[in-house]
């Protein structure tokens, strides 16, 4: 049984999300949608609460809280990629209609949510015991917005 999940707050995009992310990763597997009953937010009856997804394994549920609840940089989903192709069509995606790419390998999606786009090596170049390996590779990635795998990968072989 899964222990726990991811849920974003939404204002009242939930729905409109699940579409966007099912476009984005293949693979997504739409889940369960809830209503809302009668409320004392005025809330039209039968809207959408909550809308579950899995995005790449992971489980996550949208909620439809119609109270404003902004998103911040301190929350973001990371999605480790193999291949620079990958990073490249997530990026893509991701910043479409209003996305916006950020320094380091981060995007901020249409509605707000701050995605991490990065190679799957990173924690391994990330937690070496060999620190100017590491520092190499950080300095490199401190130039990007969007990762270069091979950039980053030579930055870190080379040091």
């Amino acid at each position: 049984m899964l222990k726990a999940y991811v849920c974003i707050w939404s204002n009242k995009s939930a729905a409109e999300m699940v579409k966007f992310y099912k476009s984005v990763f293949k693979g997504t597997k739409v889940g369960k949608f809830a209503r809302w009953g009668k409320n004392p937010m005025g809330v039209k009856e039968g809207s959408v609460l909550t809308a579950h997804l899995t995005i790449l394994g992971q489980k996550v549920m949208l909620l439809n809280g119609y109270t404003e609840m902004p998103f911040n940089e301190s929350i973001s989903l990371v999605v480790p990629c193999k291949t620079q192709r990958e990073i490249d069509t997530y990026w893509k995606k991701l910043t479409a209609g209003g996305g916006k790419a950020v320094e380091c390998g981060w995007v901020i999606d249409k509605f707000g949510v701050r995605w991490q786009i990065a190679p799957a090596q990173f924690d391994k170049w990330n937690t070496t015991k060999n620190t100017a390996k590491k520092e190499a590779m950080m300095v490199e990635m401190w130039k990007m917005k969007k990762l270069d795998i091979k950039k980053l990968q030579a930055a870190f072989d080379n040091a």
